[in-house]
């Protein structure tokens, strides 16, 4: 299975970048702006297989090809509100019909939910769009980052009010727009 064009998208992103969002609020008609300054740098497979296993996943042999990275961010609403994260994720392919790659994206710490969690991924090589999407205890979110070059990603999130099994995503709660740009390095 070759992920080339998959992890040449994730070499683009390693580095320093920084966000302007917009979320819109529709279960109470607030728009919301924030800044985040975020670090991604790539993990070693000794934390690789940390994230396989506080997902109850097996150790892969594989494991220094597989897409893992840490990613910690700092985000200021124009509330004055801060958040403050770090996480690894892990992406591990498990199926190829070009133009997507899909398979499942692990992280040891969710955004939602303080807890290990592992979502779905699909990346389309033509786009440079990876979509995730997460099945929380009370949303769906569904998570868009296109690549437009190696300085610049558009993001998209959209939150769902969770369904019952089997049923369509149809109620959004929450809509958020980016623009994220890779910062110079400086030295």
């Amino acid at each position: 299975m070759s992920i080339a064009q998959f992890q040449e998208f994730f070499d683009h992103c390693v580095g320093s970048w920084t966000t302007e969002r917009t979320y819109h609020y529709l279960t109470h008609q607030e728009v919301e702006r924030s800044h985040t300054q975020f670090i991604i740098h790539p993990i070693d497979s000794e934390i690789k297989a940390r994230v396989l296993a506080d997902n109850q996943r097996p150790t892969q042999d594989n494991l220094e090809e597989l897409p893992g990275y840490q990613l910690a961010f700092e985000t200021i609403s124009e509330k004055g509100d801060q958040v403050s994260q770090q996480l690894n994720i892990l992406f591990v392919p498990q199926k190829v019909e070009l133009p997507f790659i899909e398979g499942d994206y692990l992280r040891d710490k969710a955004y939602e939910e303080a807890k290990p969690m592992i979502a779905h991924f699909r990346y389309n090589i033509h786009t440079r769009e990876l979509l995730m999407t997460t099945q929380y205890t009370r949303v769906v979110s569904v998570d868009s980052i296109t690549l437009i070059n190696p300085q610049l990603r558009i993001r998209k999130i959209l939150n769902y009010q969770r369904p019952l099994e089997n049923q369509p995503l149809e109620n959004v709660v929450l809509a958020g727009f980016g623009v994220e740009q890779k910062q110079a390095v400086i030295g």
